[in-house]
């Protein structure tokens, strides 16, 4: 049975589908952070890269490969998921819940040819305009949350306290 029948077969049973993406972001200027938005193939949704999980790949090798064919985007990616989100996804007739993993990645270098360059329309935004994008509001609280951990360990790497950034009144 090829992998189109199996997910179909599993959510005609009732049980959600598993997918992987990668959250690309990149450092403008060493001090903004960007978030990459993708259109989605089919629909032109604005997305991050996801799919499925390719068989005998770890989930966030998938996810780097990923966002490799979708947006031309390599860097360093976490082994570790920095979280999840939901969504419905349309399967032939019918709609199955997709529980997606998302996996940092922190882009070192955008390819100028990809599989999917002509499919898709790519744009870097802040994680804030990135999170009000997105349709998922799930995703958009996981950008919002990996954008304060990105800052805080930028932050905490280069020796700035989170005191420091404070206005002076803040306390009152």
């Amino acid at each position: 049975m090829d992998k189109a029948k199996q997910r179909q077969k599993r959510a005609a049973h009732g049980h959600s589908l598993q997918q992987v993406a990668a959250l690309a972001h990149r450092w403008v200027d060493d001090s903004r952070l960007e978030v990459l938005v993708l259109s989605s193939r089919e629909t032109h949704r604005p997305v991050i890269p996801k799919g499925w999980p390719i068989k005998g790949r770890k989930d966030w090798k998938s996810a780097e490969i990923e966002a490799r064919q979708e947006a031309g985007v390599v860097g360093r990616i976490a082994r570790k998921p920095v979280g999840q989100y939901r969504y419905w996804k349309r399967i032939n007739r019918q709609f199955v819940l997709v529980q997606v993993a998302v996996y940092p990645l922190e882009v070192t270098r955008q390819l100028d040819d990809w599989p999917e360059r002509s499919e898709r329309t790519l744009i870097w935004l802040p994680p804030e305009d990135a999170a009000l994008l997105v349709d998922e509001t799930d995703l958009g609280t996981l950008i919002l949350e990996c954008a304060r951990n990105l800052r805080s360990a930028r932050h905490r790497k280069a020796g700035i306290s989170s005191q420091a950034e404070k206005p002076a009144d803040a306390a009152i």
